[in-house]
Order: structure tokens, then C-alpha cells, then sequence
């Protein structure tokens, strides 16, 4: 099954065209890896995709399901959650307070209901301890892990990072690798934007590549690493 389609994609700013003409299909239960050097529209994918960009052209289908003009709330609701690259929590409430605003407006339940899930998710994250912390005292890794919580909060079916891993020792790194490869074994559907790309092909099945917001590539990691194309693309690019 299919869980996301795009279909003749674009985006411009202006005389700036910044998605350009992208197709492609992720199946239900899949993790896709996104690359592309700055400036080659990675981020507007994801804003394309949750609706918090219009497409300009094209179509958006979700589970079957025409998304294009729906509202980002509502593609919430239905099952699209994400991270942002920046995490930016309410920093003057705790952490299971983040979850809490993440699960009662993303899966439109009352505290009572939501509740459970979100002691669940804390520990699925590896955030429990931390559950009455102002997330303004939170270290990075912390915050990066509240950021994947609150986007889990929303009980997503396709799971958007955006680059996550970015500013994280090793040590850290390895371990969210740990807490993503369990989200993904759970039967999460992801999409990985990623410029730490030891953990994202450490997690992905298959990679895209965006140049220019022109999908030039998409397949098995190794392949797409190993072509002509993606290494003109990142020469002088410490990969």
C-alpha cells in the first residue's frame, strides 16, 4: 500500500522555483531518506507536504486520500506529524505538558484521554525522567528528543524529521539513531531529511535526491550514493 504519492509537484517564490515538477511514491511501513546540498528545497518539500505551503501545481495524495488543499491541521489529524529542524518548544512548560498541547490538538482528544499516550511516547523517547522539566532547561539532545516526542505525540502514521541529528555528538547521535529505528520497527512510515548521512543510511531503505527542488534521484542508499550525478552534486561538500 501506498502511503504517499506526489504527483507533478511545484513551488515558486516569485521567479524562485524551489519544488520543481517532483514525483515520487513512499509505501506504507517504508523510511526514505531526503539529501540535497542548502538551498535545494528539502525543507518546502516537508511544509508541501504537511500543508503548510500550497503547491503551486500538482497533486498531494495521502492513504488514497487527495491532500492538496487540505488544511495542515487537518493532514495533522489525519495522520502526518513532524519535527522541525529548530525545536522550538514552550519552553516555560514541562515536557509532558508539550505532549499534552501535541496530543490534545493533534489527535483532537480532551488531557483525560490523552494522557496514556503521552506517558507512552515519553518513554518510547526516552523521556519519562525528564516528564516535569521546564523544556527550557532541556540540553540539545533533549530538546531534539521533545521534538520527536511532541511529533509523536500526534500518533502519526508518516513520521516527518528534519534533520534531526544535526548538532549532536557521536555518542548522541547513535542514540537516537536507537529511538528512531524503534519508532520505524513499530510500523512508522518516515521521511528523513538528513546531512549526518552515516545515521540516516543507518535507518533508511531507500534515498532521494534534491537539487535545485528537482527530484534527480531516488532508490537503494548505496546506489544512489555511488552515481554520477549525486557525487557531482556534493563535490566539495564534506559528506
Amino acid at each position: 500500500m501506498t502511503m504517499l504519492t506526489l504527483q507533478n509537484v511545484s513551488k515558486s517564490f516569485g521567479a524562485l522555483t524551489v519544488t520543481d515538477n517532483a514525483s515520487f511514491e513512499v509505501p506504507k511501513g517504508q523510511a526514505l531518506g531526503v539529501i540535497g546540498p542548502n538551498g535545494a528545497g528539502k525543507s518546502t518539500l516537508f511544509n508541501l507536504i504537511t500543508g503548510n505551503l500550497r503547491a503551486d501545481q500538482g497533486r498531494i495524495h495521502f492513504e488514497g486520500r487527495d491532500v492538496t488543499t487540505v488544511s495542515a491541521m487537518e493532514r495533522c489529524l489525519t495522520g502526518i506529524g513532524r519535527s522541525f529542524q529548530i525545536p522550538q518548544p514552550f519552553e516555560k512548560l514541562t515536557v509532558y505538558e508539550n505532549l499534552l498541547v501535541a496530543a490534545t490538538h493533534g489527535r483532537n482528544q480532551s488531557e483525560a484521554e490523552a494522557h496514556d499516550a503521552c506517558v507512552d511516547v515519553l518513554e518510547r523517547t526516552e523521556m519519562l525522567r525528564r516528564a516535569n522539566l521546564p523544556a527550557g532547561k532541556l540540553s540539545l539532545l533533549e530538546r531534539k528528543r521533545l521534538e520527536l516526542a511532541r511529533a509523536m505525540a500526534t500518533n502519526p502514521k508518516l513520521l516527518l524529521l528534519d534533520e534531526i541529528a544535526g548538532g549532536l555528538t557521536e555518542g548522541e547521535c547513535q542514540a537516537l539513531i536507537g529511538t528512531i529505528k524503534d519508532i520505524h520497527a513499530q510500523g512508522v512510515t518516515i521521511i528523513w531529511i538528513e546531512h549526518v548521512l552515516h545515521a540516516l543510511t543507518s535507518v533508511v531503505e531507500r534515498l532521494l535526491v534534491l537539487d535545485f527542488g528537482k527530484v534527480i534521484g531516488i532508490g537503494d542508499p548505496d546506489a544512489i550514493m555511488n552515481s554520477k550525478e549525486v557525487k557531482e552534486i556534493y563535490l566539495g561538500i564534506e559528506v
